[in-house]
């Protein structure tokens, strides 16, 4: 017979397989064209994030090339360890082989993590590292061994290079523990040093925070000002975690929160069900994004999975366990084909439209007939092969003084990524990181300006202003659907370095 860790095993390797190939055409997704620009400028910080994903960026780059394969290795292998943890989790919390089987499984087919898995970010890391606190917390609630909070404290420091959320999760962890007798853990020494230790690993990020002046806090006040997300009711909140991690799955991570905080054998663990409640209600009052709080919910699918395990023990319900299970995968299956980027684009809407089916809107952005998450990973080698067109129709003693601006950091980032092998230099931009970045030694004599921009605004600043080429991927975001133009002959004498200040976009 095969046993629980085996079992996971597969499940995982089967993780790994869903996430390498690539047959629906998809190419590289707007934010690791970001990434990879990122990563070319390491640094300790970011104005959207912590070093760790630029880092990741770097490494697949300089070790394995810039393939689609190396590029999305990581992520892929992200969603291999969370399978894995989940069993441990599992497996740490008193479930056997069925208990192992159905937590590996409902995480192998959640929306949430099929997604995170599938492009380069810091959200593929980010469950991992909640996890890897919640199994050290397991670990001394059983044992009685504080010395693991040296291995908590490392292991939160990573997350907060990697994510900011870390802060949110690891304040719920310590208001759970508080909440129960548990908090004795907290009076040991190895408590303040784990903490020294997170502290020290996330120090270098926090000092190029305070010398830049907390970009990151700007950036979200702008997103907040300007309602560029999608905002949710409690309800519509609660309900996108539901399909966030298959509905089907919804009564495996229900029970597992019903026996973190009201069952005898959960109850050592009752930190865990608090923890998430404070993080729920912590991003209901911020207002954060619905997947913010998707890495949570492995800690309570493997405790919702042990559970079932013992109440299907008796042999009349033994049938209940390879139903529930077959259900969970098949329907898993059906709908990690509207997630993941393996559909053609037609196959897909043909598939999502017989099933009446479609992933969430989050921010509010025009996208195509594909969902953003979709959409935004289609255009940018066209865009540039589009850009070099008209850089090369440039004579070659202006073309030298050119400036490629643009808009957005996709536009910027497809040009850098693709740019090179096409004969193009590094563009500059005002988005996020790339106003650190500058405007390259260039003065702004002649600009190819990308993005939806109206053309009086260019003449604003210009005296001279040319259509070029146009941009027009039919399954790209509306915004990627654009004119290029040439502008020369700026006006005003001011230079693009005086300039720079006021193309700042931290949006």
């Amino acid at each position: 017979m095969v046993s629980g860790p085996a079992v996971v095993a597969y499940v995982s390797a089967l993780e790994l397989l869903i996430h390498l190939p690539n047959p629906g055409g998809y190419g590289l997704f707007i934010d690791e064209l970001y990434f990879l620009a990122c990563g070319e400028h390491l640094s300790w910080g970011y104005v959207d994030m912590p070093p760790l994903t630029a880092l990741q960026a770097w490494i697949v780059r300089s070790f394995l090339g810039d393939s689609l394969l190396a590029i999305r290795l990581i992520p892929a292998l992200a969603g291999v360890g969370l399978v894995l943890l989940t069993g441990a989790l599992v497996r740490h919390l008193g479930g056997g082989r069925f208990a192992q089987a159905l937590a590996a499984v409902a995480v192998l087919v959640a929306p949430f993590y099929l997604s995170f898995d599938s492009y380069l970010s810091m959200n593929s890391v980010e469950p991992l590292l909640w996890m890897g606190c919640v199994l050290m917390l397991i670990r001394m609630i059983k044992t009685g061994d504080t010395r693991l909070w040296l291995w908590f404290g490392v292991i939160a420091g990573v997350g907060l290079e990697n994510k900011d959320t870390m802060l949110l999760f690891g304040f719920a962890l310590i208001a759970g523990l508080l909440m129960t007798p548990e908090r004795r853990l907290m009076s040991s020494r190895w408590f303040f040093i784990g903490g020294i230790v997170a502290f020290l690993i996330f120090l270098p990020n926090l000092i190029w925070m305070t010398q830049h002046h907390f970009p990151h806090l700007e950036m979200l006040a702008n997103i907040k000002r300007n309602g560029r997300n999608v905002a949710l009711s409690p309800i519509g909140f609660f309900g996108q975690q539901v399909l966030g991690m298959q509905p089907v799955a919804f009564p495996i991570w229900m029970c597992g929160l019903w026996v973190f905080l009201f069952s005898e054998q959960g109850r050592p663990f009752k930190a865990l069900g608090f923890a998430y409640l404070v993080a729920l209600v912590a991003l209901l009052l911020t207002q954060g994004r619905f997947y913010y709080l998707a890495a949570a919910y492995p800690m309570l699918i493997a405790g919702g999975a042990v559970a079932i395990e013992r109440w299907l023990t008796a042999p009349r319900w033994r049938w209940v366990r390879p139903t529930y299970l077959g259900l969970l995968a098949v329907t898993g299956g059906l709908i990690a084909l509207v997630v993941l980027p393996i559909l053609p684009p037609e196959t897909y809407l043909r598939y999502t439209h017989f099933l009446h089916v479609s992933q969430p809107k989050f921010e509010h952005r025009q996208a195509s007939e594909l969902p953003q998450m979709l959409a935004d990973r289609f255009g940018w080698p066209e865009m540039a092969a589009a850009v070099a067109k008209v850089y090369k129709s440039i004579p070659a003693d202006e073309r030298a003084r050119t400036a490629i601006f643009g808009q957005d950091y996709g536009e910027a980032g497809a040009i850098d990524f693709y740019g090179p092998k096409l004969g193009l230099p590094k563009a500059i931009s005002g988005h996020v990181n790339y106003w650190y970045w500058g405007p390259r030694a260039y003065t702004g004599e002649s600009m190819i300006v990308l993005g939806d921009t109206p053309r009086e605004r260019l003449e604003h600043y210009f005296a001279r202003v040319e259509a070029v080429g146009a941009v027009d991927n039919p399954y790209a975001m509306a915004s990627e659907h654009f004119t290029i133009y040439l502008c020369r002959e700026p006006k005003g004498g001011e230079t693009l370095e005086q300039l720079w200040p006021k193309l700042k976009n931290w949006d």
